[in-house]
């Protein structure tokens, strides 16, 4: 195809040197390229002179077969581009709060820089729920803990590890002791992360026989720090949302300290949409580090040691 290309760069610019430029070639590339055509259709195809370039009456005639050839050969590289989905592709993703508001942003402003025509669906969830989207189709993959049942039959691809932290008023009597341990908590009024069929915090409880005062079941991690902010109680939230919390509270480390792994969920990588597949491969290479070998033991809401 860059026989033909040349050959309409030369038409257009009405130079061998300026086509050669244009293209990114030598002159004498340019040439090998016309001649080259020119033997496939046993004809000359361009005059020179003094005045400049002149096409020859068998170049008029071939021309618009050739702008023809040249102008399908660019619709079927576009076609291409968008039937793998870099061109007009969305990708639909699973999340929770923590993922979405710390890491999609930039990922997905780094990944439409690359490919700035592919749009994003995100549907917020938690993890029973996202898998869910996930089994039926709804979205091509999701971030999910694999600890929960609803994700044993998918296929999973561990990124990084949570810690789990104590989350408390700013004034609150617990923010005086140097270790906190799950004991401290029980007569705590308790507001619960709803995360679906499997509750972190609530496995590490029921591991020690203890029973937390939960006082309230909310779905949002944002509306949880904004009512332990209005001293309604205390809770247990991943160090990730807390990160980038705009509430006036104090966060406690656990003793043993509890962990989440943060992982990708998908049902075939094989048969996603383009778009999707780089983009989480895309997520791979910027957030797959989950080796553990300097990180302190710790235990997952399963019991599993770390």
């Amino acid at each position: 195809m860059n026989r033909y290309k040349a050959f309409m760069k030369i038409i257009d610019t009405g130079s061998f040197t300026k086509a050669a430029d244009e293209l990114g070639y030598t002159q004498s590339a340019i040439s090998q390229m016309v001649h080259s055509l020119e033997e496939e259709l046993s004809t000359t195809l361009f005059l020179r002179s003094r005045k400049g370039i002149t096409l020859t009456p068998d170049a008029k005639e071939f021309l618009p077969y050739i702008k023809a050839v040249q102008n399908s050969h660019r619709e079927l590289e576009e076609k291409r581009r968008e039937m793998q989905g870099l061109q007009k592709g969305i990708i639909r993703i699973g999340t929770f709060s923590s993922v979405s508001s710390n890491w999609l942003p930039n990922l997905i402003r780094d990944f439409k820089a690359r490919h700035p025509s592919v749009n994003f669906e995100l549907h917020q969830g938690e993890y029973t729920s996202i898998a869910q989207l996930i089994k039926d189709g709804s979205v091509d993959f999701g971030f999910v803990n694999p600890d929960a049942k609803a994700v044993s039959e998918l296929n999973k691809i561990p990124l990084q590890q949570d810690e789990m932290v104590v989350v408390v008023p700013k004034d609150h009597p617990l923010t005086g002791k140097k270790k906190i341990i799950l004991q401290d908590l029980i007569n705590e009024p308790f507001i619960l992360l709803d995360e679906g069929e499997l509750s972190v915090p609530l496995a590490f409880f029921k591991r020690k026989n203890l029973h937390p005062n939960i006082q309230y079941r909310v779905h949002d991690d944002y509306t949880i720090m904004s009512m332990i902010e209005s001293g309604l109680g205390i809770s247990i939230l991943p160090k990730l949302i807390i990160s980038r919390s705009p509430y006036n509270i104090a966060t406690l480390e656990l003793s043993p300290p509890i962990i989440r792994t943060i992982s990708l969920a998908f049902k075939n990588k094989k048969v996603l949409p383009i778009a999707s597949r780089y983009f989480m491969d895309f997520i791979v290479e910027q957030y797959g580090t989950t080796s553990n070998k300097n990180s302190p033991t710790t235990v997952s809401a399963l019991g599993e040691t770390h």
